[in-house]
């Protein structure tokens, strides 16, 4: 058992390669047995019509030696009146030697001379009655010998083809037998037929070739077994040690890789900590503020302002410690979200405080009257809406920016829209057009209009994308509108 179970592991160690090549193995015999099946049978069926064909061949040739040889005896036999009865002896036993040297035949199973008798037809298979028959003038004691009941039937109904054509025809009986009928014409004179019935027996002969034929075919075939057996042991060998190299440059090419990984990960997650760095240094600024404009009249607003600012500045650590935060820490029933909240703070206690141009920013938001509550982080939230609104102030491109924020709820379906646009010159259409993996190229990393390819741009819709998408599991499209500027589209679905 633990043989086995060595053998088995060893299998399995071989690959998709090692059972191809045992199929063809297997193949390969199956084909070569069948086609020398194949070969045997058509064989033996050549065999078998070749005997068929030379056993009715030497029926047809005994019964016409016998045939001769009665009518040559009758021929020379000169019978007159004063024939003596030692003449007559000798003449009958002429005729007895023909009869029994014939049944002397291992295969010849009965002979007698059909001769007709007035309407009826006389089988003769003695040299005595064929003496009567053939010299005496009183034949009427002649009768029918139910022995030969189906040779004296056979003639009869093969009688007038056999007198018209005075030719040898042979039938096949039962069991592999053949019944011939030579016409018995002694002086010429056409009396009736010989009838033999033989079965000749040449198996023997089929026998020997059949057993030498499958020496050979077994011959054969072993020679290439050990043939594709050698091969295979070869093949096996080779692909052996091809797997083991293989697996071995398979595991090198995975540790490269997780090298390279690994070098990606920590390359982008330190651009994606400037970014964020570059966040919490404005909210910092903020908190800053704040503390030193606290009067009597307006701690509660602005402790309510630092409790937020202080969150996400939370957040932007947490976010800074894991390349993939766990799941729970964005969605979870824990976290109860309005969305027109954070659009609204966003807008008053972020935008309005950063901008260097604030003069020329003017946000129109049309926000639903009811929206319901959401499962997800707030800052999370905050980390989606705020580079995308961002986005259309720096590249408006325009002296007066207008940012149009819409939030809708469709009951029905259960489906938040949330819509981000601006009146600026637009998104480019290359980057509009999606990547081999189906995202829109403006979300992928990296992506900007930016010329300074040092620069640290091109996080913000990517931050927001994995955030979205693939975190919230939110839609999110970007497009660029008729008449002028682009919209970031978001399609959220409730519970």
């Amino acid at each position: 058992m633990k043989k086995l179970d060595e053998v088995l592991v060893k299998l399995k160690s071989y690959q998709f390669e090692f059972r191809h090549l045992t199929v063809l193995l297997v193949g390969l015999l199956v084909f070569q047995i069948i086609l020398s099946a194949l070969q045997k049978s058509s064989l033996t069926g050549f065999l078998s019509e070749a005997q068929q064909w030379y056993q009715k061949d030497s029926a047809e040739k005994l019964a016409n030696l016998t045939a001769t040889s009665f009518e040559l005896v009758i021929e020379n036999t000169n019978i007159t009146t004063s024939i003596t009865d030692i003449q007559k002896k000798r003449i009958i036993q002429a005729f007895n030697i023909i009869f029994s040297q014939q049944l002397l035949q291992q295969n010849v199973q009965e002979i007698c001379l059909l001769l007709p008798v007035g309407d009826k037809i006389a089988a003769i298979d003695n040299g005595r009655e064929l003496f009567d028959y053939l010299y005496s003038k009183n034949i009427a004691d002649f009768t029918q010998s139910s022995k030969y009941a189906q040779a004296i039937k056979l003639y009869s109904k093969e009688k007038n083809i056999i007198v018209s054509s005075e030719q040898t025809h042979s039938f096949n009986g039962a069991n592999q037998s053949f019944e011939t009928m030579v016409p018995f014409v002694p002086r010429g004179e056409y009396l009736g037929v010989l009838y033999t019935k033989n079965k000749p027996d040449f198996s023997f002969f089929t026998r020997e070739i059949s057993s030498s034929y499958t020496q050979a075919s077994i011959t054969y075939t072993s020679l290439i077994f050990l043939g594709l057996l050698s091969m295979y042991y070869i093949s096996s060998y080779t692909v052996r040690e091809r797997d083991k190299a293989r697996r071995l440059f398979l595991l090198e090419h995975e540790r490269l890789l997780k090298e390279q990984i690994n070098h990606e990960k920590e390359s982008l997650f330190t651009k994606r900590i400037y970014h964020t760095h570059h966040k919490a240094e404005k909210i910092m600024g903020f908190i800053k503020e704040d503390l030193r404009a606290r009067a009597s009249g307006n701690v509660e607003e602005i402790n309510m302002r630092l409790i937020k600012y202080a969150n996400f500045i939370s957040r932007v650590i947490y976010d800074m410690k894991w390349y993939d935060p766990p799941s729970n820490t964005i969605r979870s029933i824990m976290f109860v979200t309005d969305i027109n909240d954070v659009i609204n703070f966003l807008v008053k206690n972020i935008f309005f405080r950063i901008s260097s141009k604030v003069d020329n920013i003017e946000f129109n938001l049309n926000l639903a009257s009811y929206l319901p509550k959401i499962n997800i982080n707030e800052y999370v939230v905050w980390e989606i809406l705020e580079p995308l609104i961002q986005n259309g102030i720096d590249h408006a491109g325009v002296e007066k920016i207008l940012i149009s924020i819409c939030t809708s709820y469709n009951a029905e379906d259960k489906m938040i829209t949330l819509s981000i646009s601006d009146n600026g010159g637009g998104i480019p259409s290359d980057l509009l057009g999606k990547n081999d993996n189906g995202v829109q190229k403006i979300f992928a990393e990296h992506s900007t209009t930016d010329p300074n390819p040092e620069s640290n741009r091109g996080y913000g819709c990517y931050i927001a994308y994995e955030l979205a998408r693939n975190k919230c599991g939110w839609d999110i499209e970007a497009k660029n509108l008729p008449g002028e500027g682009c919209v970031f589209d978001l399609r959220i679905k409730t519970s």
